[in-house]
Formats: C-alpha cells, sequence, structure tokens
C-alpha cells in the first residue's frame, strides 16, 4: 500500500542524469484504492486463518471477519437492483447471505482473489431471488430468465429501428426464436404491473379505465335488476341457502351441517331455488 509519504515523493520531478531514464513513478494512492487494498490483505489473512484453524470455532471467527470486510462489495451488487419491486433492505440481505455462503465454500488453496468467486455468487443468489420472489403475476420460468435479455436488446436497438423494434429484429440479435421474444414482451407487466391509481396525461384513459368491459357492466345491471323480484320471493331460509353457497363458497355438506338436513336434502334445495330463479328470468325476458 503506498503512504501519503510515498505518494508525495512520487510527485517530485526525477533527478536522474544524463540518458538513463528515471523510473516510473507509482500511482498516486487514492481512498478507494486504499480501501480496496486494505480489504483484500484482510480477507487474505482471515482466510489463512479460516484454513489453519485449530478448531471449528476459531474457523467461523476468522470467516465471520472476512465476511465484515466484504460487506461492501454486497451492498453495492444489491443496489444496483433497486428500484425493481423489491425493498433493497431485501436485496442486501440475499446479497449477505449469498456471501456468507461464499465465504464458507471457497477454497483458498486454488490462488484465485476472494471476489473473482464471491461475486458471482452474488449476483446469482440476487437473480435467482428476482426469479422466485419479483413477479406479482408469474409466467413460465423460460419467459423469465429470457424477459430481461429480450428488453435489454430491444431498448439497445431502440436507436436503429425508432421507437417500435421488430420483434424480428430482437430474435436475430438475441439468437433465439420469435414466439420467445413475442412472450417475454407480453410478460414485462408481470414483474411490476402498472397501478390502476397511476397518474396519465389528460385525456387518456388509465388503465381501470381501460379495464371495464362496459357491455358487460350493462347486462350485470340488467340481470341484477331482473332478479331483485324474484329473490324478494324466496323466503328467508332459500335465501340463506344461496349466500352459504356462492358468497360463502360453502359446500352442500358444510350448508347441510348448518341447517341440521342432509346433502341430498340441500341439493334438491337448491335445484328448486335455481329453477325460480332461471323461470323469472326467462317470464322477464
Amino acid at each position: 500500500m503506498l503512504t501519503q509519504n510515498s505518494s508525495t515523493i512520487a510527485l517530485l520531478p526525477s533527478t536522474g542524469t544524463g540518458s538513463t531514464p528515471a523510473p516510473p513513478a507509482p500511482r498516486p494512492a487514492t481512498p478507494r484504492r486504499d480501501e480496496r487494498e486494505v480489504r483484500r490483505a484482510a480477507t487474505t489473512t482471515h482466510l489463512h486463518a479460516a484454513e489453519v484453524a485449530p478448531d471449528e470455532a476459531s474457523r467461523d471467527e476468522a470467516l465471520r471477519e472476512v465476511v465484515v470486510a466484504n460487506m461492501g462489495v454486497a451492498r453495492a451488487l444489491a443496489a444496483r437492483q433497486r428500484n425493481r419491486g423489491i425493498p433493497l433492505e431485501d436485496l442486501e440481505q440475499v446479497a449477505y447471505l449469498a456471501l456468507v455462503r461464499a465465504a464458507s465454500h471457497f477454497d483458498p488453496g486454488q490462488g484465485k482473489d476472494f471476489l473473482t468467486y464471491a461475486v458471482p455468487c452474488i449476483r446469482g443468489e440476487l437473480r435467482r431471488h428476482f426469479r422466485d420472489l419479483g413477479w406479482m403475476v408469474r409466467p413460465p420460468r423460460d419467459v423469465q430468465e429470457n424477459q430481461s435479455a429480450v428488453i435489454r436488446a430491444r431498448d439497445r436497438l431502440a436507436g436503429d429501428h425508432g421507437d417500435r423494434v421488430p420483434d424480428e429484429a430482437i430474435a436475430r440479435d438475441l439468437d433465439i426464436p420469435v414466439a420467445v421474444v413475442q412472450q417475454a414482451l407480453r410478460a414485462e407487466g408481470c414483474f411490476r404491473p402498472v397501478s390502476l391509481d397511476a397518474p396519465l396525461p389528460v385525456g387518456q384513459a388509465g388503465p381501470a379505465e381501460t379495464a371495464i368491459d362496459h357491455e358487460r357492466e350493462q347486462e350485470v345491471v340488467e340481470m341484477r335488476t331482473t332478479l331483485q323480484p324474484a329473490l324478494r320471493r324466496l323466503d328467508a331460509r332459500e335465501r340463506r341457502i344461496l349466500v352459504m353457497r356462492f358468497f360463502q363458497d360453502r359446500t352442500q355438506q358444510e350448508i347441510a351441517d348448518e341447517l341440521g338436513v342432509t346433502q341430498t336434502q340441500v341439493s334438491r334445495l337448491l335445484s328448486g331455488i335455481l329453477q325460480q330463479l332461471r323461470d323469472a328470468v326467462g317470464t322477464a325476458a
């Protein structure tokens, strides 16, 4: 590690004479470089301590220090995935757990830097977390795995094709079937659906309004108006059976237990009630 004195000396003019070139000056130290060097040195020291630990408790303590030294790396990797529908605190916990597993499984004997092993482990765990828990509506797994690549390709190709990038262009870019591209694009809203109350420009219909089938809504109103007189003609027991069956979603046996009758009797009662309502709707029509 370079100290402040050594960096200051390195910046002084060379005192070499003649044609002999002065030795190249080392790069000046920076806080960020110092931090990386300190982390790397601490990680190496604690990994070695874990490797030669005389007992399990000593090994666990050394690995804990490895985790503590590299928690900043895990936080940085989690922060790259923020604002994608999962709280940052949850992502950090996932990254920390992956870091703990990486420290436990890393083999210093291979002569590799610890982070060359830990960083892919943490990234993979974050991706799995999004795949398993981040989707509000879960499409098939192959669609989940392809969607991020398809979206990135679409955004990258937008400059060449304008606002509307053909599905075929994305498929050629990624060397995947067009059908896979289309499925991935259709699932774009599954990860973080648009809020029904999301503000929109004046004059533009929102998701809540466009989701309404006005013709179907009119049919429901007409059906309710037609059924109301027929429902009033049912006695209290018959109305109670309808509520239990169609609003409380109870089984015929549960209704029978509630009324103190058999399931067969409930079946006959329901058939009779529904026939009355059908007749009433047919007469009104």
